[in-house]
């Protein structure tokens, strides 16, 4: 079980939705590349981009609704920033940038933070700098939303959870994506689950 404000999401009955180990014959089915460099090495998904603005790979295939993205990814040295990734997602290709996502970023926003953005308007930004993440480390990765809901576990820990009052569309916005923003990086073991939850009540117990 995973616990949020008021929510508990029932992991072992989250239907998972894709589930791959990457090779470069599936990669090449699953997913669209938008600028940078990404390929398949020995497991690992790699992207690379040394500018200022996102490179990604985007899913072919739509996951509508309450999704939850998990993976394992790290850094590749001399890189020490930036693990991106969205759901509830699109791309405009025309502008060749992202349009409507939730975006979570693992020491990102140039500055070391974890935290969440909304794409395209960046009215909705959240984010610390108490993780303490670790150049070239794997972590694993859970991040998602439940309408609106949106939270992200590292290691199994809760790092950051936020409520979007002007929830995503999520039927109408259905992909997931990667993003190297001048960084370097790699991805594996992604699972893409539907939520199962319910609601939590909570309560303190008078201590006094």
């Amino acid at each position: 079980m995973l616990h949020l404000m008021k929510k508990e999401i029932d992991l072992e009955n989250s239907p998972i939705l894709y589930e791959e180990i990457p090779t470069e014959e599936n990669f090449q089915r699953d997913w669209n590349i938008y600028n940078g460099n990404w390929w398949v090495e020995e497991g690992w998904i790699a992207g690379k981009n040394p500018n200022n603005y996102p490179s990604m790979i985007v899913s072919k295939e739509n996951f509508p609704g309450n999704v939850m993205v998990e993976f394992e990814a790290r850094t590749v040295l001399p890189s020490t920033h930036d693990i991106n990734f969205m759901w509830n997602g699109s791309w405009n290709k025309e502008k060749n940038e992202r349009a409507t996502a939730y975006v979570v970023g693992l020491q990102g926003w140039w500055e070391g933070k974890v935290g969440f953005e909304k794409s395209p308007d960046y009215k909705l930004n959240v984010a610390t700098q108490l993780f303490n993440f670790e150049p070239g480390k794997t972590y694993h990765i859970m991040g998602g939303s439940i309408d609106g809901h949106c939270f992200v576990f590292i290691d199994s820990k809760l790092a950051l959870e936020v409520t979007d009052p002007d929830p995503i569309d999520s039927e109408k916005n259905v992909k997931v994506g990667f993003e190297a923003y001048c960084s370097h990086i790699q991805i594996r073991n992604i699972k893409i689950r539907q939520i199962n939850w319910n609601p939590l009540t909570l309560s303190y117990t008078p201590e006094f």
